[in-house]
C-alpha cells in the first residue's frame, strides 16, 4: 500500500482527494493536514510514502514544510500541488527536495499516477513541464562539480537522457539495454552526484549547464 499524507489548507479540496485515493486498492490515506507546520508533525507520526503538498499555507508554507520532511524523512516523497503551470514556488519546492509537482485542477487519474510515478520512483513526473518551469525559474549556472567529472562516459550517457525526463524503459530502449541496467546506472549516478531522485537530476542538470540546451 502506498501510504499518501494529504496537505492543504482547504477542507473540501482534502476531502475530495482522500476519496479518490481511498478509492485504490494499492493506495490509503494515513492523514490530512490544514497547514505544513501539522503536516511536519503528521509526517513524522505516520511516516507517508508520499506527501501531497500545497505550497500556500498558513503558518508554515509548504517549501519550508517540504524541506523539513525530506530532511528528517528522506525516504518520503513529496509531490507539489500548485495552480499555475510555471510557479516560482513549485521550483523552489522541488529545489528543497520534493519529487514532482502536478496542478491542482488536473484530471483525477494524473493525480493517482503522479502519485505511483513518484512513489516507484522510475520517472520525473510531467517530464517536460518541470523542465519548462526550470527553464523559466532555474538558479544562475555553475560550473560542474568535480562528483560529475567522475561520473564514467557511460554514466554520463544515461545521465544526458534522464536530465530529459526520459523513463528508465524509454533510456533502455534508447541503449539498447535492459530497464535493470538502466536502474543500476541511475542509482549509481544519484550516489556518485550526492542527489536523492531522478527530479533532483534534472535540477542539478539545469543549474550546471549540464542539459544540451542553450541558456
Amino acid at each position: 500500500m502506498i501510504r499518501v499524507l494529504i496537505v492543504d489548507d482547504q477542507a473540501l479540496f482534502r476531502g475530495g482527494i482522500r476519496m479518490l485515493i481511498e478509492s485504490q486498492p494499492d493506495m490509503t490515506c494515513v492523514g490530512e493536514a490544514a497547514d505544513g507546520a501539522q503536516a511536519v508533525r503528521l509526517a513524522d507520526e505516520q511516516q507517508p510514502d508520499v506527501v501531497l503538498m500545497d505550497v500556500r499555507m498558513p503558518v508554515l508554507d509548504g517549501i519550508s514544510a517540504t524541506a523539513r520532511i525530506v530532511a528528517a524523512r528522506p525516504q518520503s516523497r513529496v509531490l507539489v500541488l500548485t495552480t499555475f503551470d510555471l510557479d516560482e514556488a513549485a521550483a523552489r519546492a522541488i529545489r528543497a527536495g520534493a519529487s514532482g509537482f502536478i496542478l491542482k485542477d488536473a484530471e483525477p487519474e494524473l493525480v493517482l499516477a503522479s502519485v505511483r510515478t513518484v512513489h516507484a520512483g522510475n520517472e520525473v513526473v510531467a517530464a517536460s513541464a518541470t523542465r519548462e518551469l526550470f527553464k523559466a525559474f532555474g538558479a544562475q549556472r555553475r560550473s560542474a562539480p568535480a562528483a560529475f567529472e567522475a561520473l564514467t562516459d557511460r554514466e554520463r550517457q544515461i545521465f544526458a537522457l534522464a536530465a530529459k525526463g526520459l523513463s528508465n524503459t524509454e533510456i533502455a530502449r534508447s541503449e539498447f539495454v535492459s530497464e535493470a541496467t538502466v536502474k543500476t546506472h541511475i542509482s549509481r549516478i544519484l550516489t556518485k552526484l550526492g542527489l536523492r531522485d531522478r527530479v533532483q537530476l534534472v535540477v542539478f542538470a539545469y543549474e550546471h549547464g549540464l542539459t544540451g540546451e542553450r541558456a
